[in-house]
């Protein structure tokens, strides 16, 4: 399979797992994320920098599956917060804080109660947040906790970037009449072996230069 340095070409041959396996990946996270804190939702919201907005990118429960590609500005509520600070945060009681958004979370049909978030990083961008609800009440709170959250926030800020990276190579190839021929190309390498795919492999590569 090619490099990352041939990630558009292997894209558009649908040799790299498609968009809903990146998709798949967030969830698990997320249900995992939750279950590990015993919390009552988890989520991940993406940054969709075209549109500076957030958008749903996961969440946990099988019957709040609705609310992905549900959009809210990135400025608002503590997740925008969070995303424009690159600052993790903890709130017990998030009605109290002036940064919440009411509105949107009685739009999605849950108002939590307490919250913790992380950044979604990745070499120095912010993807995106990772947002844990109503985990069970505790008289103080763990700095070892943040720290696990830290740990599923950089597997979700991967997933997210191959997500993305997924995204842009098929739209940068929409449309294109040349794109039939590199799927074609990049299909054909993959069933090479030895020097003749290590000969395809630098070819796409170029040709993913060429491409970006």
């Amino acid at each position: 399979m090619p490099d990352a340095s041939g990630l558009e070409a292997a894209v558009a041959a649908g040799v790299l797992p498609a968009e809903e396996s990146f998709a798949e990946l967030l969830r698990s996270i997320v249900v995992v994320a939750r279950a590990i804190f015993g919390a009552k939702a988890s989520s991940v919201f993406l940054l969709d920098a075209d549109t500076d907005e957030l958008v749903f990118a996961a969440v946990a429960g099988e019957d709040e599956q609705d609310l992905v590609g549900r959009r809210m500005p990135s400025s608002q509520g503590i997740a925008g917060w969070v995303l424009q600070s690159r600052t993790p945060l903890v709130l017990e009681d998030v009605r109290s804080d002036p940064r919440w958004a009411r509105g949107f979370a009685e739009e999605t049909g849950y108002v939590p109660k307490g919250l913790m978030a992380v950044p979604l990083l990745h070499d120095e961008e912010v993807l995106g947040v990772l947002q844990v609800l109503d985990r069970p009440e505790r008289s103080t709170f763990s700095l070892k906790e943040m720290e696990l959250l830290g740990l599923f926030g950089a597997q979700a800020a991967i997933a997210l970037a191959l997500l993305r990276s997924a995204r842009r190579a098929r739209a940068a190839l929409a449309g294109d009449g040349r794109a039939s021929a590199v799927a074609a190309l990049a299909a054909a390498v993959e069933r090479l072996e030895g020097e003749r795919r290590e000969a395809g492999v630098a070819l796409l590569d170029a040709l993913a230069r060429v491409l970006r």
